[in-house]
């Protein structure tokens, strides 16, 4: 006999992932954690320069642009895959919808409070905050070009997710515990693209800015704030996990633009010459 719909694994295990959501989210954050230290270590011995080493300063910005293309196709390709399969009544927007009907059922109000003040870090007005203080402390230390990739960083990803939400149009989840209340179109999540882009560039300006001891634990805090705040729109059912998913990914391909745009305007400001430390 063939599986309606609701009887598809995906619905089941999205079922199963709400009645246990706080420690499948924990677990997520565990491992985002161990992966993106491996990341970095990795990205640390053979992508960031060293003063000893004996590829020239071309060499580094080629497996920059390199590694960047590849989260730019990556990022690209993940939303372009999710928005395909996405139809209404499909076997994925059912999951989503079962997602968030266990979550409703099985999620204290206790833990929807400590999720609503997380989402705040993604909140349109707060990262416009931060992005004048970030931008005007860039400013006075004459980090000019700096400055003007957070800008565009921020700016760019502020008109790319509303024009994304009109092409698909899709209609939030309902939610009814009155803890935050949004207006608009669902997909993709603009707190989780935002969240991605903001606290990613501010790693980045940390690894441009900070003594290397506090490089990893930037990268670290950048990844798990954007990814509490992108899960914190799933708990408190004003998106579908497919809306976060693909603001992930849009955030990460702006990211991946932004910063090897950045670095390659760097490398040929100082003439080609001399490593991008």
């Amino acid at each position: 006999m063939t599986a309606t719909p609701l009887d598809h694994p995906l619905v089941t295990l999205a079922t199963q992932t709400g009645a246990q959501a706080l420690p499948v989210f924990l677990a997520l954050l565990m491992l985002l954690l161990l992966a993106t230290a491996a990341l970095w270590w990795s990205l640390d011995r053979h992508l960031l320069p060293r003063a000893r080493s004996a590829l020239p300063p071309s060499g580094f910005v080629l497996l920059n642009a390199l590694a960047g293309f590849g989260l730019l196709l990556g990022g690209a390709g993940l939303f372009a895959e999710i928005a395909e399969h996405l139809g209404r009544g499909g076997t994925l927007a059912l999951a989503d919808e079962a997602l968030t009907a266990s979550i409703r059922q099985h999620v204290d109000a206790a833990t929807l409070r400590v999720f609503a003040g997380f989402t705040r870090f993604g909140d349109v007005l707060n990262l416009s905050l931060l992005g004048v203080v970030v931008t005007l402390l860039l400013l006075l230390k004459r980090r000019h070009a700096l400055a003007l990739g957070w800008v565009l960083a921020l700016g760019g990803n502020g008109l790319l997710n509303p024009l994304l939400k009109r092409i698909f149009e899709r209609a939030r989840p309902v939610h009814d515990h009155g803890l935050v209340s949004e207006l608009g179109w669902s997909f993709p999540s603009g707190h989780s693209s935002g969240a991605v882009v903001a606290y990613g560039m501010l790693a980045y300006l940390a690894l441009r800015s900070l003594p290397a001891v506090w490089h990893l634990p930037a990268v670290l805090a950048a990844a798990a704030l954007a990814f509490t705040v992108g899960c914190s729109r799933v708990f408190l059912q004003v998106h579908f996990a497919t809306d976060v998913a693909a603001g992930f990914a849009s955030g990460l391909a702006w990211l991946s633009v932004c910063i090897v745009s950045v670095e390659l305007g760097r490398y040929y400001r100082r003439g080609g010459t001399q490593r991008l430390q």
